[in-house]
């Protein structure tokens, strides 16, 4: 006797019906996630929202993170990852970083870790009050989390030769011609 296959933690919990884990990447806007078009398109314009609408704490942490201040790299706010939207993340490094008010459930907190996990990000946690005080240290465990992390740069796939344009040609003299440009 065969038992099913266990369902996704999300579809159990009736997250979306429209949940199909075969599903492939969507036409020109990146991973599907296995979302329906429709949560993606919620997920993606409450996103928007709070991008429009942070808290005081992501605004003064935001105010950190932006244009590459922390040590050149690049963090993007609100930012949907599979069915959550995770309130900073460093593509290049595979980091989130979640600010928590008071009113986090851990319960919840530990499976979107874990489901973050198997796409190979690291989480890191930090509170409203950790932000609101000592700015500082949170960027400071913020660069040491990113840099104990590997880069997931990768090359150009069609890069430049060598040197290419950074020097001008020399000009030669066609075969036969004199210092004074003449035939001999």
């Amino acid at each position: 006797m065969t038992r099913p296959a266990p369902a996704h933690p999300l579809k159990r919990i009736g997250y979306d019906k429209g949940w199909n884990p075969k599903a492939p990447p969507l036409q020109g806007r990146g991973l599907g996630w296995g979302l329906s078009v429709d949560q993606l398109r919620w997920l993606h314009q409450r996103a928007r929202e709070m991008r429009c609408n942070p808290t005081e704490p992501e605004k003064r942490l935001w105010r950190h993170l932006s244009n590459g201040q922390l040590a050149g790299l690049k963090f993007r706010r609100q930012e949907v990852i599979g069915p959550y939207i995770a309130d900073f993340m460093c593509p290049s490094r595979s980091l989130v970083v979640e600010v928590d008010g008071d009113t986090h459930d851990e319960i919840k907190d530990r499976l979107r870790d874990d489901y973050l996990a198997e796409f190979g990000f690291a989480v890191l946690r930090v509170t409203n009050a950790d932000v609101m005080a000592n700015v500082e240290g949170v960027l400071a465990a913020i660069l040491a989390v990113a840099q104990g992390r590997a880069s997931r740069h990768r090359p150009h796939p069609n890069p430049s030769p060598e040197g290419e344009g950074l020097e001008p040609v020399a000009l030669q003299k066609p075969r036969g011609m004199g210092d004074e440009g003449s035939m001999p």
